[in-house]
């Protein structure tokens, strides 16, 4: 397994550019919805998460990605809220992790929180990321078979493009998808509208009320919101983010790279709240870094943070010059592809369990945490994360007090 060292290190390459597309099957889709359901400023939202990418690449010095909460943007979604209650949400779990960070909390859930705890949030998210790339690509179920053959025959070429290229350095699987889907995509985009909306465009202000009258343009942040969101968006979303957006991130990193001994779960929360406690003034999405994410550049062949930067530059020049049309440009991108992407990156994720296959009472916890994630999952309900770390911890400590499978 290739690391980077000890030290910091950015590379611009042909590994580093297929693996700069390897988080793209779940970082796109997700802005997308947001932007057409929710409202969100497609300029903002495009221009901070190119913003985050380049700064996080530059902190680390590998592959470290930034990603949208997935648990917030998925509430969201559902249930067609107002844009403001996003940033107002962003702000709270950015404090809130910020504080674990700052007074070393957060290394002591890093301590308590077994292993397979945090082996089975990475199964059942790749579980639920797999399952979602089946949606990509076979689109809406109640459709008709016929509309979705043409998906199916995309996502399967792209499928076998990936499993007969593999790693390779010359031709890098993922970028050959993204170039294809462009290809593909070209065929159905409007250029004359394209072309109309294209210019420089930058993010929106949001700004509490006092502030937003004098500032011309900006939109206001209330205390309201900021309530709101911490308790419908940012509560959900806390023990998802300490398992698998830093401690399970953490352990990503010793995987891949186990000489960079001083990329610790509190650093990486310091961050973390860092993005979130300035992106939300500025209409960003809420972020994170993420174990999928980095999982998918890895796989894809990213080494160094030149991949996530050229990510980043991507998201960064689509926001800035083209924010007026983006999504009427980006909505005719071939999903299947995503699909295909995005189901390598689930699969990533769910091959990690094997990590505690030597540890019986990891093992079994892992397989269980994953079982319930998946399941609630399945059965539409929202706190699988939540009762998979709590009852997982349970029944691992419960499982080593009464010497059970050890």
């Amino acid at each position: 397994m290739a690391e980077s060292g000890r030290g910091w290190a950015v590379a611009f390459n042909r590994n580093e550019l297929g693996g700069a597309f390897g988080d793209i099957g779940t970082d796109l889709p997700l802005i997308l919805a947001l932007i057409a359901i929710n409202g969100l400023d497609a300029t903002s939202a495009f221009v901070m998460f190119g913003v985050f990418q380049i700064l996080s690449a530059l902190r680390y010095g590998f592959p470290m990605p930034v990603q949208p909460l997935k648990a917030m943007a998925a509430i969201m979604i559902a249930t067609a809220a107002r844009p403001e209650l996003l940033f107002g949400g962003g702000l709270v779990i950015g404090a809130t992790i910020g504080i674990l960070g700052l007074t070393g909390a957060i290394t002591r859930i890093h301590v308590l929180l077994p292993a397979g705890v945090v082996r089975g949030i990475q199964l059942g998210l790749g579980m639920v990321l797999m399952l979602v790339a089946v949606g990509f690509i076979f689109g809406d179920p109640a459709s008709p078979l016929a509309t979705r053959i043409p998906g199916m025959i995309i996502a399967s070429v792209g499928i076998l493009v990936v499993l007969f290229l593999g790693r390779s350095s010359r031709f890098p699987p993922a970028l050959l998808l993204i170039v294809g889907g462009i290809g593909l995509a070209a065929f159905s985009i409007d250029f004359g509208a394209l072309a109309e909306g294209i210019g420089l465009r930058l993010p929106v202000l949001y700004l509490p009320s006092f502030l937003a009258d004098v500032v011309p343009g900006a939109r206001v942040l209330s205390l309201g919101d900021i309530a709101e969101g911490g308790l419908v968006l940012a509560l959900p979303q806390i023990p998802l983010s300490i398992a698998n957006s830093i401690i399970a991130t953490a352990f990503l990193v010793r995987d891949y790279y186990p000489r960079r001994t001083e990329i610790t779960p509190r650093r990486i929360s310091l961050t973390y709240a860092a993005m979130n406690l300035t992106g939300p003034f500025f209409g960003a999405v809420p972020a994170c870094h993420g174990s999928g994410g980095l999982a998918g550049h890895h796989r894809f062949g990213a080494r160094t943070g030149g991949s996530v930067i050229i990510y980043g530059v991507i998201f960064l020049v689509l926001g800035l010059f083209f924010g007026g049309v983006i999504f009427e440009a980006i909505k005719v991108f071939p999903f299947p592809i995503l699909g295909a992407l995005l189901l390598f990156e689930g699969f990533a994720l769910t091959k990690l369990v094997t990590k505690v296959k030597d540890s019986r009472p990891d093992l079994l916890v892992a397989l269980l945490v994953g079982v319930l994630v998946i399941g609630f999952r399945v059965t539409g309900l929202p706190f699988g994360f939540v009762v998979g770390i709590l009852g997982g911890t349970a029944i691992y400590y419960l499982l080593v007090r009464k010497r059970i499978f050890l």
